[in-house]
C-alpha cells in the first residue's frame, strides 16, 4: 500500500479540475511538482500557486523552464518577483516584462533587492525611448531611481511630477544636481521646490551649481555652517558670483562676531 507522501503525489498528478483548487496549498515539494504535470492544471491555478511565498527554488525553476507558462505575462511577473526564483530566471524574465509590470516589480517590498535593482536599470535604460505619456506616469509613480532619471532628463512636466514623487529620495536629487550638463530648468525647479530646497544637503549641492538662481543662493547662505561656506570657496570650479556671495557672507559674520556653527 503506498505511503501517504506517495498517495499525495499521485493525487496531485491525477486530480480532476474540480479537485485542483483544494490542492494548491499542498505543502510537499514533490506533490507541487506533480500538480504541474496534471493535464487539468491551467494558468489560473498556477497564478494562484505563485502567490505562495513558501515555494521552493526547484518548483519555481520547473515553472520558469516551461515555455507554455512563461509565455504568459501574469506568470512572468509572479516568477520575476518571487523571492525564491533562481536569479538567472528572474533576470531573464524581467527583460520580457511590459514597462509598468517592471515598475510594479521594482516597488514590491517582497521582491529581492537585486531583482528590484535590475528592474530599475531596465526601466532607466528604456526611458529615452518612451512616449511622453509613459514618462509622465513613470515620473509620478516610479521608484526613486526611476524618478531621478526622469528628473535629470529635464522635460518640464516630468520634472514637476518627479519632484512630487513620494518615492524620490534626497540621494537621487543630489545625484541629479551633480550631473554634468544637467538642464538649467531642473536646477531651478529643485531650487524653488518647497520640499527639496529646504534640505540642507540639497542646498550645499545647489550652492555648487552655476544654474542656481542668485537670489536663491543668497537666501540660504545665512543658514549654512562656516565650515561648509569655507569648503565651497575651495572649489575652483564654483560659480564666480557664488564665491563672491560667500565672501560677503563670511565678512558679515565676522563683523557680527558670529560663532562658528
Amino acid at each position: 500500500m503506498p505511503d501517504d507522501a506517495t498517495a499525495r503525489v499521485e493525487r496531485a498528478r491525477t486530480a480532476s479540475a474540480d479537485e485542483l483548487k483544494s490542492l494548491l496549498h499542498e505543502a510537499g515539494e514533490d506533490a507541487i511538482l506533480a500538480l504541474l504535470e496534471n493535464p487539468h492544471f491551467e494558468e489560473p491555478h498556477l497564478v494562484q500557486l505563485l502567490e505562495r511565498l513558501d515555494l521552493s527554488g526547484k518548483v519555481l525553476a520547473a515553472v520558469a523552464s516551461e515555455g507554455k507558462w512563461t509565455s504568459s505575462e501574469a506568470i512572468r511577473v509572479r516568477l520575476a518577483r518571487h523571492p525564491h526564483t533562481p536569479k538567472r530566471f528572474s533576470i531573464a524574465l524581467l527583460r520580457q516584462l511590459f514597462l509598468f509590470d517592471l515598475v510594479r516589480v521594482s516597488l514590491l517590498p517582497s521582491t529581492p533587492a537585486e531583482i528590484r535593482r535590475v528592474a530599475e536599470e531596465i526601466i532607466v535604460h528604456r526611458v529615452p525611448h518612451l512616449a511622453i505619456g509613459e514618462k509622465l506616469t513613470l515620473a509620478r509613480r516610479g521608484s526613486s531611481r526611476v524618478a531621478g532619471a526622469l528628473l535629470a532628463e529635464g522635460h518640464a512636466q516630468a520634472v514637476k511630477l518627479a519632484l512630487a514623487n513620494p518615492y524620490l529620495q534626497e540621494s537621487q536629487v543630489l545625484k541629479v544636481l551633480a550631473k554634468a550638463g544637467v538642464p538649467e530648468r531642473v536646477v531651478v525647479a529643485i531650487a524653488q521646490h518647497p520640499k527639496w530646497a529646504c534640505q540642507y544637503n540639497v542646498r550645499i549641492a545647489l550652492l555648487r551649481n552655476a544654474h542656481t538662481p542668485a537670489p536663491v543662493v543668497r537666501s540660504f547662505l545665512p543658514n549654512l555652517t562656516l565650515r561648509d561656506l569655507k569648503d565651497a570657496l575651495t572649489i575652483e570650479s564654483g560659480p564666480a558670483h557664488v564665491r563672491r556671495f560667500i565672501q560677503q557672507e563670511l565678512v558679515r559674520r565676522s563683523g557680527d562676531g558670529a560663532d562658528e556653527k
